[in-house]
């Protein structure tokens, strides 16, 4: 049965009247991300209390006041700092299996769930205030380096999971359920679920564990660079990688062949996706897991940081009937956010979408996206080949890779239709070059492409850290900067502080170089320019090259030298 609404809940509790009911209603249509009830406090309609009340009573549950309350120790050591944090919950009682915890949104359905897959654990919600939960965690959850630290401690003490792990790590057959008893054990459970938590809290992009002679790497990538966790113990190598295999479906027997997974979840009432690749090494499977936080990557162009100038005109070629728009760059330089971030904008009811990927990495509404599976023989051109039957207006191919997948997009944009794609090259004008020598015809790039966009990501300084500094003298040359000319200019850097755990640099800011065809340029095409020749003449015609917008951000205080010239130098 369909739980009551919080609303009338509220009134029938005589907490509000009807008369408030329909204006807090008004002002939700108004803010449709916010709930009622927090609508209702922010309005001094009702406490604390009251909320708690109706909460319970829309959900059959038991309420509890946890004002000094301190958790017991046998459930502390199963609810971690991170997993606290983000699901916001508090563990009351551990019992004969059952961990009950006092949580603030009961409406978050998924949380429970997901508690009970991380922890192996039958989880049992009482609702609590927003501001006692926060409070406890504040009090009682809020030293994860520590935490993590002393977990990794006691696991290099446990003798029998020493033992355990060594024999079923070794190259001899396997008991499944030694296996499953082991992937199991509490301690694993809980140095995983710290890890994934804390990488998910950070923003992580992706997470690394990686497996070497003498020891064990835990390695999280955040803003586009590494850094090294507490190493856990060489022995958990094993259980750790079986363990996440576990959790994406892979065969745990098979330790020979690379293997690819997903693992879904839900942190703190949003979905997350880890995409999970297994690649057998010298010592042990090496395990690298790609963070979709679909929280995180907002699919708004207004959001990806392009200057206004770049934005209108990459805007004015979106809206073409037909061509090709290619968005070039290393892996990581945020080309599928930007192209995601366009199709979710020309996603309007008169338009047929339709994208292939490998794989498909966020859901839209609205957008008909098929996933590559080369088991089966779905590639990018074979399913090229059958969106084209589907009367699409728009499409979307993961990436061209082949000659073969190059022409059917070549084909589909000379039929009406416009097709977005990306490409790995330095920058604009070398992707001309890049399609020529992968065979596409010269007078096929002319008719077809109408603007490729080029993007980097650099970190930005810590706006908490943040420092004036000189330049050296080397870096500038690097830039092909004449020391003369910025002498007295300031640049900055991050001293480093706790805000951005001591790098300097909080968050990412992206660099954008956009080419737009003209017949100048497709004459020069023609005529076999190469890649110095088309920038030059870009450049004439306003085009703003990668390392000329990062000087820009340099000299404003955005990101430092150091990240300027180490993603743009290549391309001076």
């Amino acid at each position: 049965m369909a739980a009551r609404k919080l609303g009338q809940i509220l009134v029938d509790l005589g907490f509000i009247t009807d008369d408030h009911l329909e204006m807090l209603v008004e002002e939700q249509s108004q803010n449709p991300g916010q709930m009622i009830g927090q609508i209702a406090q922010e309005m001094g309609l009702i406490t604390d209390e009251q909320l708690i009340q109706a909460l319970g009573e829309q959900f059959n549950l038991k309420t509890i006041d946890i004002d000094g309350f301190t958790p017991p120790q046998a459930a502390r050591e199963v609810v971690s700092d991170a997993m606290a944090q983000l699901y916001r919950v508090i563990p009351l009682q551990l019992q004969d299996g059952v961990l009950t915890v006092a949580s603030c949104d009961p409406q978050n359905l998924a949380m429970q769930d997901e508690l009970r897959r991380f922890l192996g654990l039958d989880v049992r919600l009482m609702v609590a205030s927003e501001a006692d939960v926060l409070k406890s965690i504040d009090k009682h959850f809020n030293s994860d380096t520590e935490s993590i630290e002393t977990l990794i401690k006691g696991l290099e003490e446990d003798d029998e999971l020493k033992a355990a792990s060594e024999i079923l790590g070794g190259d001899g057959p396997i008991s499944i359920g030694d296996v499953n008893e082991l992937v199991d054990s509490a301690p694993v459970r809980k140095l995983l679920n710290m890890v994934l938590l804390l990488a998910i809290k950070d923003h992580a992009s992706d997470i690394h564990f990686e497996p070497f002679e003498d020891e064990f790497r835990i390695r999280i990538k955040a803003d586009g660079v590494l850094y090294e966790m507490v190493p856990p113990p060489r022995h958990l190598a094993f259980a750790i990688t079986t363990r996440i295999k576990v959790m994406a479906n892979l065969n745990i027997s098979e330790r020979r062949m690379p293997q690819d997974g997903r693992i879904e979840l839900s942190i703190g009432g949003h979905p997350v996706d880890l995409r999970v690749s297994v690649m057998p090494t010298l010592f042990g499977e090496s395990v690298v897991c790609r963070v979709l936080d679909r929280s995180v990557v907002s699919l708004d162009l207004n959001n990806v940081g392009m200057p206004p100038e770049i934005m209108a005109e990459f805007r004015e070629v979106m809206e073409r009937p037909n061509g090709i728009i290619l968005v070039t760059g290393p892996t990581g330089s945020g080309k599928t956010t930007t192209l995601y971030s366009a199709l979710s904008e020309m996603n309007k009811p008169d338009e047929k979408i339709i994208t292939t990927e490998d794989p498909v990495e966020y859901d839209i509404d609205g957008i008909v996206q098929i996933p590559i599976n080369h088991e089966i023989g779905v590639t990018f051109a074979s399913a090229l080949r059958a969106i084209l039957r589907q009367d699409p207006d728009k499409i979307l191919v993961g990436e061209i890779r082949d000659l073969e997948t190059a022409e059917i997009a070549v084909q589909a944009s000379l039929t009406g239709h416009t097709v977005f794609s990306t490409l790995h090259t330095n920058d604009a004008p070398s992707t001309i070059t890049r399609m020529k020598d992968m065979g596409v015809p010269t007078f096929l790039i002319t008719a077809t492409v109408e603007a490729i966009l080029a993007q980097r990501l650099v970190r930005r300084i810590c706006a908490e850290c943040r420092e004036e500094t000189e330049p050296s003298e080397e870096m500038l040359l690097e830039l092909r900067i004449d020391p003369e000319k910025v002498k007295g200019k300031k640049v900055f850097r991050g001293a480093g502080c706790s805000t951005c755990s001591n790098t300097g640099y909080k968050g990412r800011i992206g660099l954008f170089e956009l080419m737009i065809m003209d017949d100048e340029l497709r004459e020069m095409i023609n005529e076999d320019a190469n890649s110095d020749q088309l920038r030059d003449r870009a450049q004439a015609k306003g085009m703003k090259l990668l390392r000329d917008i990062g000087i820009k951000y340099m000299f404003e205080g955005i990101t430092t030298i150091d990240e300027v010239v180490r993603e743009t130098v290549l391309d001076a």
